[in-house]
């Protein structure tokens, strides 16, 4: 696992270092808490927070309130809290505080590593329940909550005026599949036009036969490019269909960011174009017609 380790005393965390290293952890070492906070932020596969009380500028108990608020962001992250002063009410403020765990300093290196087991095995438990929160059962992809969050944290970097673009996709004719074929087949459409837009990007399945990408650093000539190759891609698909297979196509609309701009009114303009793709003939890439509101074919 990836630990921080924060004490004042750099004898303290050699010490904790040495035990970490010794299994295979990989350690970073801070005497500044505002520092490791910082570190924190920058670095989220970081799993395990160790950190003394007695540290500053920021008291540990405030670090701890910090790295918690990081973790409700969706990212698992153990806090072991650490004091010399082992009494209830230290322990008390420690848990209260956020902490999931507290230990005396210097730590035994026995006692340290078996926390640390049970570290690891909560934040894989973390892990697997954000990966269920956020993804589609049917096809592995983002959820529809889980795209929109992450679409608007790709739009704030939008606004320092950095391009963002937006396709949404529709299976075309896709109810004529499941009265034709039945559910089974459908679903088997689903995940196989999933699996063939969740490349790149922020990929997700906003509901039923519909999906979204969201490209980061694209303007709109590149998504058009991006999308016509999918299209492409998806008219060649072949699903299974009992003894046969079937084929289908996928329409598309895009649009791009126009700052000052919200990522509604994004999904917006896109779902515009992706109606008239559907309504002018299904089977293409249309764009919308900036500042018209309206949309027009490639």
């Amino acid at each position: 696992m990836r630990i921080a380790v924060v004490d004042s005393s750099l004898v303290v965390l050699r010490i904790i270092g040495s035990m970490l290293e010794s299994h295979g952890h990989t350690v970073h070492e801070f005497t500044e808490s505002d520092a490791a906070l910082r570190f924190l932020e920058a670095t989220p596969d970081v799993r395990v927070v160790i950190s003394s009380l007695e540290v500053r500028p920021l008291s540990g108990l405030e670090l701890c309130w910090s790295a918690r608020i990081l973790a409700e962001e969706r990212r698992p992250l153990h806090i072991i809290m650490m004091s010399s002063a082992n009494c209830v009410h230290t322990l008390a403020e420690a848990l209260d505080s956020g902490a999931d765990d507290f230990i005396e300093k210097p730590p035994k290196a026995e006692e340290l590593h078996a926390r640390l087991r049970a570290a690891e095995r909560m934040t894989r438990l973390q892990e697997e329940l954000i990966r269920l929160a956020e993804t589609d059962a049917l096809t592995g992809l983002l959820n529809r909550r889980a795209f929109r969050e992450r679409a608007e944290a790709a739009a704030l970097r939008a606004q320092s005026g950095t391009a963002l673009s937006c396709i949404l996709v529709d299976i075309d004719l896709f109810k004529r599949i499941n009265d034709n074929h039945g559910h089974d087949v459908g679903d088997t459409a689903i995940r196989a036009v999933g699996a063939l837009l969740g490349e790149t990007g922020i990929v997700g399945r906003l509901g039923g036969e519909e999906f979204g990408i969201v490209l980061p650093e694209r303007d709109l000539a590149s998504a058009l490019h991006y999308a016509e190759g999918l299209r492409v891609r998806a008219r060649t698909l072949r699903i299974a269909c009992g003894d046969d297979t079937c084929g289908l196509t996928c329409s598309f609309g895009v649009s791009t960011w126009s700052g000052p701009d919200s990522v509604h009114a994004l999904l917006k303009r896109a779902d515009v174009a992706l109606y008239a793709a559907k309504a002018g003939g299904r089977n293409r890439v249309v764009a919308e017609a900036m500042n018209s509101g309206t949309a027009q074919a490639v």
